[in-house]
């Protein structure tokens, strides 16, 4: 277990952990919340290595494995299989002591490699690295891809994929959720559930964090206070405490109120001095009573909007995608749908099947291939991208942003007027003057929600809003929206949002835009059953045999006739023989691959054999069977890797022959 004893932190000057004592179990997952800033990110330092105690003890079982999301951006040649896969340090340190084994050409040595090597689960590495990439939502054809010819968010992704890949006892993850669609999250999700090690996660997800997490850790105050629930039951559970601590305190107040009384009235009096100073006494022993400290809560609210025209946009057989070089590149096809004033809507779909495509074409940030969009009269669209930098200058000041946003929209106001509206955004003082580069990811989504809020929407447009945004600016953009008057279509992977939010779910899927008819709860199940198949068919799916077509032999010569034949019958017979090869290859295969596991099996009863002082001879047999077995294993893998090579080579003839065939 990790113990904790007394323990101060700091970052510079700065103390964020003072006098800190918890206790992390094996085995549990636990959620690690607190306000940003109270030393979340210092704690990982602590139990990655990164940062050292200042004071106190901290108790680390010296065997236990580490595995962490890098937060570098990866540059790699690698494929992304190949890139996943060499995190597997275990796998790695096995087949490099097969290699040193075999350039000594040492029996033993051979056998435990081999041995290292199946307990590793050489075997199966390679799919469960692909099933990892797949399962955050890469195609088939990206396995092969260099890790450098993804972008940022993938690469991300690809990290994280390595962390999971990683054998590990202890797994650190901030924020694994960033970069994750909603199909890839549940997936992630599922997969988490079943780690078997202990987990500390950071989130701003409610609903990953009640799913995922069985433990609370609370950092508050320089302080670190544990609660046996998932975040929900972590907030009833504060809660709760906040109340009985207002009460206690208000009680502690009465009582001080009452012993400072006495000591004011009677400590000039000779007869009640000595009643007067025990009271005193009393009241340095005691213990204060800290009044509930709740800080402020970020809000904010929608205007109401100008106009509220219906239908707000109408589409008519619209055509969704994307114009590559003056080559268009269709996602959604012949979409007809309206949208109607105070709808709700949750757009939900796999990843890439075009959520973001939709909701920029609606917002005008791209063209309609095709098709009509009709806006209402008086229409005001609020846009929230997806990357909120689409739309800031990073070297512009938010104050910068929103003067010119009051010159060019139609809501205007001065600059004390503006300076006033950021600070209910918390830009206060000189923040507002500070150069939107310099902010951090949660300020620039609070700039870019303030801009809309600022134009009066009446259609809302928010695509992955919630990326960089707390808990406490989540819940403020959950409520501002169920009290705004308008329209609003929702893209988010964020389920707690999805729930408060809409009233009604359009699924986006290659053949169009459809209702889907169920809550979040049978949307989860549905991502999950098509995660799964999805999967299946892209790690076992096999090229189906081509057919040879039939030729047409009518206007030829009764020569030609005769050729074609002869010609089609050889092929035939070729194909055959060819065909017969290749089981018998697969038939040999199958018998050494039962010869190599029968060796593996010998080597494991041989090594497991009793090993006392008194049956030397015993372990001296045992040590020989071993290098023998090992040497015959190396044989049996030579003889694998040839028979394999000589499969793909026929297997290859034989798809040549086909294609001639068919040509």
């Amino acid at each position: 277990m990790i113990v904790l004893r007394d323990v101060e932190l700091r970052r510079g000057v700065r103390t964020l952990l003072s006098g800190v004592n918890v206790t992390i179990n094996p085995g549990e997952k636990i959620g690690l919340v607190g306000r940003n800033g109270a030393g979340k990110s210092t704690l990982f330092a602590l139990l990655n290595g990164q940062l050292q105690e200042e004071k106190g003890e901290v108790e680390f079982p010296a065997h236990w494995r580490l595995s962490q999301v890098e937060q570098h951006m990866p540059e790699s040649e690698a494929s992304a299989s190949e890139f996943v896969l060499a995190s597997d340090i275990r796998l790695a340190q096995a087949q490099e002591q097969l290699r040193a084994a075999e350039l000594c050409d040492d029996g033993m040595a051979i056998a435990e490699s081999y041995m290292a090597l199946s307990d590793a689960g050489a075997h199966d590495a390679m799919s469960r690295a692909q099933s990892l990439i797949l399962g955050l939502g890469f195609k088939t054809q990206d396995l092969d891809k260099p890790v450098n010819s993804f972008s940022g968010g993938w690469r991300m992704r690809l990290q994280l994929a390595r962390a999971l890949m990683c054998p590990s006892d202890l797994m650190l993850l901030d924020e694994p959720t960033n970069h994750l669609d909603l199909d890839a999250l549940v997936w992630l999700e599922s997969w988490l559930q079943r780690y078997p090690g202990t987990l500390i996660m950071i989130s701003h997800d409610r609903e990953f964090l009640d799913a995922v997490t069985r433990i609370t850790l609370h950092i508050e105050n320089g302080q670190i206070t544990r609660y046996g629930a998932n975040y929900s039951g972590f907030e009833t559970l504060r809660a709760q405490e906040l109340v009985l601590q207002q009460a206690a305190f208000a009680k502690q107040q009465d009582k001080i109120s009452h012993l400072q009384h006495f000591i004011d009235r009677f400590k000039a009096k000779a007869s009640k001095a000595k009643q007067a100073q025990s009271r005193v006494k009393a009241l340095e022993r005691m213990e204060k009573i800290a009044p509930m400290m709740s800080q402020a809560d970020f809000t904010f609210a929608f205007k109401d909007p100008l106009h509220l025209p219906n239908p707000m946009v109408a589409i008519q057989g619209g055509d969704f995608g994307y114009k590559i070089d003056g080559q268009a590149s269709k996602i959604l096809d012949q979409v007809s749908r309206s949208v109607l004033s105070g709808q709700r809507i949750g757009i939900l779909g796999a990843n890439g099947q075009g959520k973001s495509t939709f909701v920029k074409t609606l917002a005008q940030a791209i063209p309609l291939l095709s098709g009509e969009i009709t806006q209402g009269k008086g229409l005001s669209i609020g846009y929230f991208a997806q990357q909120e930098l689409d739309v800031l200058e990073l070297q512009q000041s938010p104050l910068e942003h929103m003067i010119e946003l009051a010159k060019k929209g139609p809501v205007q106001g001065r600059e004390q007027e503006i300076r006033n509206f950021l600070g209910t955004f918390k830009f206060a003082d000189q923040m507002v003057n500070q150069a939107v580069g310099t902010l951090s990811g949660g300020e620039k989504a609070r700039l870019v929600l303030a801009m809309i809020v600022w134009q009066r929407p009446n259609l809302l447009l928010l695509d992955e809003p919630t990326n960089h945004l707390d808990l406490m600016t989540r819940e403020a953009l959950g409520m501002a929206i169920n009290d705004f008057e308008g329209t609003v279509l929702l893209v988010s992977h964020d389920r707690a949002l999805l729930r408060s939010v809409c009233e009604e779910f359009w699924l986006v899927s290659r053949s169009g835009i459809t209702d889907f008819k169920g809550d979040m709860d049978e949307y989860q199940k549905y991502l999950l059953e098509e995660s799964k198949k999805l999967r299946e068919v892209q790690l076992h799916a096999t090229p189906s045999s081509p057919t040879t077509p039939l030729v047409n032999m009518k206007g030829m010569s009764r020569q030609e006739k005769k050729l074609e034949s002869q010609k089609k019958s050889s092929h035939q017979l070729q194909h055959q023989a060819l065909k017969k090869e290749l089981l018998a290859i697969e038939s040999n295969i199958k018998l050494q691959e039962a010869q190599k596991h029968a060796l593996l099996e010998k080597m494991a009863q041989a090594s497991n054999s009793p090993s006392s002082t008194s049956a030397s001879s015993g372990q001296k047999n045992s040590a020989l069977e071993l290098a023998t077995s090992g040497k015959a294993l190396k044989q049996v893998e030579k003889s694998l890797t040839q028979m394999e090579e000589q499969w793909l080579e026929i297997s290859q003839t034989l798809e040549g022959l086909m294609a001639s065939s068919n040509n």
